[in-house]
């Protein structure tokens, strides 16, 4: 039960980050700061995507992709983007995140081409950390596009279906089932025949929707962060 606690605790002070966004966007009404963490959340989870961690939930123990509790808050950052400022904004924020995601991934293969300098040792350990195979590459970008665009997509259909209240629903509603797709798709496309499927799925999927439920309370704080003081 120990581990579960360290993995909430873990999982409100990553989530709690975006609060430093919304108030950026209280202050000068941009997505500007909301969009610089979303990169760094997605670039670095690419990154940390190659070690396969073990969670201990307390009822069961589950094995996901290391960067699984960074990864997830994302959803909550294009529910922020998409309550504050529209679908077609988060369109344009997963799309510059997917552009930075290419570069990065241009820039590893760069860096890893250079020939190494003949008293340093460390080609092999940084091969294992930016050297991803272009399966793994393929299929994070598949899997991110489309469950950030579903993500948004239905997160803009239930507010208009609930004429903006119910902020917990369209959040659950929208997150919960993208969550579970882009898990299908990385883990199916990224380790079929490689790993063992079905268990990456079930926990990569649950430790995402535990991230999930966490988020809905900092989802109502993020909104009354950036309306604090205003009309609307």
């Amino acid at each position: 039960m120990n581990d579960l606690i360290l993995i909430i605790l873990w999982i409100i002070l990553i989530s709690a980050v975006t609060i430093i966004g919304s108030l950026y966007v209280r202050r000068y009404q941009r997505p500007d700061a909301i969009i610089g963490f979303y990169i760094a959340f997605i670039t670095f989870s690419n990154i940390a995507a190659v070690k396969i961690a073990s969670f201990d939930l307390g009822f069961a123990t589950f094995y996901a992709p290391a960067a699984v509790l960074i990864f997830s808050v994302t959803f909550l950052m294009t529910d922020i983007v998409n309550e504050k400022f529209g679908r077609k904004e988060t369109h344009k924020m997963i799309f510059i995140a997917f552009i930075a995601q290419v570069a990065v991934a241009f820039f590893s293969w760069l860096v890893l081409s250079f020939s190494s300098a003949p008293f340093w040792t460390n080609q092999n350990a940084l091969s294992l950390i930016i050297g991803q195979v272009p399966r793994i590459i393929f299929a994070s970008w598949i899997a991110f596009l489309i469950s950030e665009n579903l993500d948004a997509y239905i997160f803009s259909i239930f507010k208009k279906v609930t004429k903006g209240k119910h902020l917990w629903a369209r959040n659950a509603l929208s997150s919960i089932p993208s969550m579970a797709i882009d898990s299908i798709l990385f883990v199916t496309i990224a380790f079929a025949g490689v790993q063992p499927i079905l268990p990456l799925i079930i926990g990569l999927t649950l430790v995402k929707w535990l991230v999930g439920i966490i988020d809905i309370p900092f989802m109502y704080l993020n909104r009354w962060v950036m309306y604090h003081d205003q009309k609307n």
